[in-house]
């Protein structure tokens, strides 16, 4: 029985890794530094120290953190404006709703823009708890974020679905035991996510459908 539901944002509810991959050259242009490729999809779904190491592998000798802090503010200011909802939002989390299974967030962005994505989105009202990696100790693609905001809910990770879009995400939800379903966006499914994935669906409509079919009762 599915006790939970966890969600990732970036990606998978919202339209906003695009934001995030333009965001990066004109944030180290400001440190006269070029933007070297891989970059984007190699930060993909990291935050905190994880992020800045990666950052610091393609560019060293900067100051990571000030880079990782300039990008989320650059993010955040965009996403106010408002970003697209991906395909299928709104189904699933009637679905989800519907059938009294309580949801969560669990986003390697920043609270802010977590709020700021749910309230431009409509969809505040179906979230009781909001974790965000940023500042964790051990972000994604270990399982910690996911492990603490089921601690919050009270479920039991080997009853509650993840929803992700990235390898790090689909990584840090099988660490955990947990029901792991990626919905890729900009990166395709590796071995480790087609061997562990419970489910990898084109997008949350078919992940809404493919629950209803009772794939994973």
């Amino acid at each position: 029985m599915i006790e939970g539901a966890i969600f990732d944002m970036d990606g998978l509810m919202f339209d906003t890794e695009p934001i995030w991959t333009e965001t990066w050259a004109p944030v180290l242009a400001t440190i006269g530094k070029e933007y070297p490729d891989g970059l984007a999809d190699a930060v993909r779904g990291t935050s905190g120290k994880s992020m800045e190491a990666i950052i610091n592998r393609f560019v060293p000798d900067v100051d990571a953190s000030y880079v990782r802090e300039a990008a989320y503010a650059m993010v955040h200011e965009r996403i106010e404006q408002g970003v697209p909802k991906k395909p299928g939002v709104d189904e699933l989390l009637d679905y989800l709703k519907g059938r009294g299974i309580p949801m969560a967030v669990a986003s390697s962005s920043s609270l802010d823009a977590i709020r700021t994505n749910l309230a431009n989105g409509g969809v505040s009202e179906y979230f009781g708890e909001l974790f965000t990696g940023v500042g964790m100790a051990h972000p994604k693609p270990e399982p910690d974020i996911f492990l603490k905001t089921a601690e919050a809910m009270g479920v039991d990770p080997a009853h509650t679905l993840v929803f992700e879009d990235s390898l790090s995400g689909v990584r840090a939800g099988v660490a955990g035991g947990f029901i792991t379903i990626m919905v890729p966006d900009m990166i395709a499914p590796d071995d480790f996510a087609k061997e562990n994935a419970a489910l990898i669906c084109k997008d949350l409509l078919e992940v809404r459908d493919r629950l209803a079919a009772g794939e994973l009762e």
